[in-house]
This record gives structure tokens, sequence and C-alpha cells, in this order.
């Protein structure tokens, strides 16, 4: 495997930051990780009207806003191979669970990277993680994924401290990305999830998986859009929109996509996910319920059985990660529907099944193997959003939450992710001050923020890595989503 890696390639390889305080009592910002798929009405959020008890959720969202800054901007040219037919601004990255078979190529030396990838035939072992899909030579799926990661969090920085250099960083990673035109990337999935070998050089339908993320981006948006940031101008907005409507032109009329949403599993979820979102991010909402409609009326209607259970995902080889992946997938779904009009939260499928039923099942007869003892994490965000939405009056979900998690208030999504109970956990922050939250100062309490940065760094404020095993990674600390 290439090691020669630079600082943005590291965290973009198979590792997550972890943030701990060596010294002092207080309680440090939870240890960065990334979600499934987020989307949230920023409606409450950007009118100040949250929850209370969240303050270190809170304060971990602005921590790990300031941790993404750091490792942006990310583009999708940030890459030494391009694929046969491609340009480099052609979006490409790697199937995960395809190998080389190299015995017959007849080398007399050993292969490089590059000649494995173009020479040896590839076969898929599905669950087996080939751990070149990380290659720092072409990760644009880890770049991808914490761009996502860092639009949200640093818009909701933005909106938390009112400091304007958060909804700047937000605009301009965007912009990097999406628009600029050294940097930008062309509005098609052709490349990605290749199989690589010499039948190879060319996109998979799953790889459409890779652009899940545009929902934390959507939310970055409207907060943006919503806050009347500075920073998101009138032009930027309509150059997003024109990418975006490009990009949904392929998305419904080309092969590949057209093949992903007729998955079953989660890749067909994750698809009308994609789809609404940026429907939603043009101002279609006619489009966006019917995206939406069709999913719920359609492969939903086998997805989840009258005892919850996940058919597509429980055959999967990490069936545990997988019900709660497709879990997240649905419910996003709901609340992307919520958006924009419609109602699915309830909605029952062809068996009896419906998304609180999936939650349940998983909660009340699982218990994750050995070999996907990470698998967990990809729980709380789905139990979180079941709870928060259709209530938990007996505490049974924070209850499963704070037994798998004793300082679950702390995590991200414990802010958008209300009304959910912290099960009376009560954990010592640092905090951000009533002054800087406040929208009615008018400007950025910037010596506020340098100065919580600093209290930070005096308690012994410290990064370790970590191996989240197997399900963890695709790029800065993101778990594998396939």
């Amino acid at each position: 495997m290439h090691n020669a890696m630079n600082p943005i390639s590291t965290t973009l390889f198979c590792l997550s930051l972890s943030l701990s305080y060596l010294s002092g009592t207080a309680y440090a910002a939870a240890s960065y990780r990334q979600y499934a798929n987020i989307f949230f009405d920023p409606s409450d959020i950007v009118a100040g009207n949250y929850g209370g008890g969240t303050d270190a959720a809170q304060e971990t969202i602005v921590a790990w806003a300031d941790q993404l800054a750091a490792e942006g901007p990310w583009s999708v040219v940030n890459k030494t191979f391009t694929p046969t037919g491609a340009d480099p601004h052609d979006y490409t990255s790697f199937a995960p669970y395809w190998w080389p078979d190299c015995s017959k190529v007849g080398n007399t030396t050993e292969l490089t990277q590059e000649q494995i990838w173009a020479q040896c035939p590839y076969h898929q072992q599905d669950g087996q993680f080939n751990p070149d899909y990380l290659t720092a030579k072409v990760n644009n799926s880890g770049a991808i994924n914490a761009l996502a990661d860092a639009v949200m969090y640093n818009s909701l920085a933005w909106t938390l401290t009112n400091t304007s250099k958060y909804a700047e960083t937000a605009t301009s990673f965007i912009k990097t990305w999406f628009l600029d035109p050294d940097t930008h990337m062309n509005p098609n999935l052709n490349y990605a999830q290749m199989n690589r070998g010499p039948d190879g050089q060319k996109g998979a339908r799953t790889g459409i998986l890779d652009m899940r993320g545009i929902c934390k981006i959507l939310s970055g948006i409207l907060i943006l859009r919503k806050t009347k940031s500075t920073a998101w101008t009138s032009d930027i907005d309509t150059q997003m929109r024109n990418w975006t409507t490009t990009y949904i032109g392929w998305l419904t009329t080309a092969d590949l996509p057209l093949q992903e949403k007729a998955a079953p599993n989660n890749h067909g979820s994750f698809y009308f996910n994609q789809l609404a979102a940026f429907q939603i991010l043009i101002d279609d909402f006619d489009g966006a319920k019917k995206t939406l409609q069709e999913y719920f009326n359609g492969i939903y209607q086998n997805q989840v059985e009258a005892n919850g259970e996940q058919p597509e995902e429980a055959k999967r080889t990490l069936p545990y990660h997988y019900r709660a992946y497709n879990g997240v997938a649905m419910s996003i779904n709901a609340r992307l529907a919520k958006y924009v009009g419609l109602d699915m939260w309830t909605t029952p499928t062809k068996q009896g099944g419906t998304i609180q039923k999936a939650a349940d099942y998983i909660i009340d007869t699982q218990t994750p193997p050995k070999d996907e003892n990470s698998s967990p994490l990809d729980m709380y965000p789905f139990v979180a959003m079941v709870a928060s939405t259709l209530g938990d009056a007996k505490s049974k979900y924070a209850g499963f939450l704070k037994n798998e998690d004793p300082e679950y208030p702390a995590q991200a999504w414990f802010f958008w992710e209300q009304p959910l109970s912290d099960s009376g956990i009560h954990l010592s922050t640092t905090g951000i001050s009533n002054s800087t939250k406040s929208k009615s100062t008018g400007s950025a309490d910037m010596t506020q923020k340098g100065n919580r940065a600093s209290s930070l760094a005096e308690r012994g404020l410290t990064g370790y890595l970590w191996l989240s095993g197997l399900i963890g990674l695709v790029g800065f600390g993101h778990e594998l989503l396939f």
C-alpha cells in the first residue's frame, strides 16, 4: 500500500481523530465520527429554539467544525490517478469489496499499485474490505465525506457562535469542490466505485452511494440561506443551483444511477435520499414530493417485515451494520418528506413493518457479533431520530443510548435530535457563552471564540489516532458504508 501521505491524505485514510483531555475534569468534545447520513430542518436551530441540556453537544459541534476546517479544503482534482477516458475533474473512487488476482498477469517483477489497478482482473468478496480503496492516490470518496461534514458542522457552528469565519469556511469549501474552474467536480459519478482491472476502468452503479452526504451539505446550505449569511452570496447560490440542476439531469437519466435507483436495499434508499435532497436544494419541492412518494410506495414496501427485520440487509455479510445503515436511510427519507410537507414516518410496508419497528428489532433482538463490534455506532443516530420524531414516553430509546454510551448527550446528533431525554446525564463543559450564541448582537464575538479555543488547549486537548474496526472508516474517520 502506498505510504507516502501528506497530512490531508493521512486524515482521509482509515483512521479517525479522537479528542480527549489529558488533565482537568471538564468534559471534552466527543471523539469525531462520521454518521451515515444527516438531515434536519434548520428552522428551529436558526431561530435559537433548541432544547436545553445540549451544551455538550454544541461544544462537540464547534470542536468538530474547527477540526474539519483545519483539514480542508478538498477537491476532486487532488488525486494522482485518473481512469482511462476520464479527466481530473471526474469524481473517482474504487469499489471497496473487490480484490485483484494477478496470478496470470505474467509479470517478472513486483507490480506497482497503478499496474495492479490496470492489469489484474478483480473479483468481489462481499464484506472483505480492500484497503487500497482508501489510497491517497484516489480518495475522492474520503474527500466528499469530509467535505459534507465540514460544511454541515461549520454552518452549525456559525449559528451557535455567530462567528462569521464558520460561514465563510463552509461557503469556501463548497466553492472549491463544486464551482471553482480549477477545482470543481464534473456533475456526474461516471467513475465512482470502479472495480479496477482491464475491464473495470469505469464506475459501478454502487458508486452513486458516494454522494449520499449531499443531505448534510443541504442542511448546511439551508442554514446559510436562512441566516442570510453574507458569505453565501446570490452569485454562489445561483452557481450551486445550476450545478445541481445539471447533476439531477444525469442522476435521473443515466444508466448507472437508474440501476442504483432500482436496488431493493440500502443502495436504493440512499439514492432517494440523494435525489430528494438535490431537488430541495433547488426549491423543487414538487419534484422532491414525487421522489419520496415513489420511494415509500416502491422499494420501501419490501424493506421491513412485520417484526422489524430488514431482509435485504440481513442477507449481507455485515447484517447488524446494514440494518442500522438502511434504518438511517429510511429515516432520512421520512425526514426529507416531512420538510416538503409529507408525513411518512409511520407508513407501513406490505408486511406491516415500519421504520420504528426496524429500530425496535435491532434494539430488542440483535447483539453485534465480534467482527461487527463497531457497528453499534451506526445505530445511535437511527435510534435518536426515531425517538425525537415518534416519541419515547417510556425512555426505551434513551435507555438504550445511555446503556451503550453513558455520555451520549455530548454526541453532535443530540443537539438536533430534540426532543430527546438526556437520561439525567449532566456533563460539565467549557461552554459557549450566551452572548456568543445570540444573533441579536449582530456581530461575531471572535475574542470569546479565541478564548474558548485557548481554554481547550490549556486543558491538554490532544488528538490520537484510533482504528474503529473494519466498519469504520471511509476518509477522515468515516465509517465503511457500502
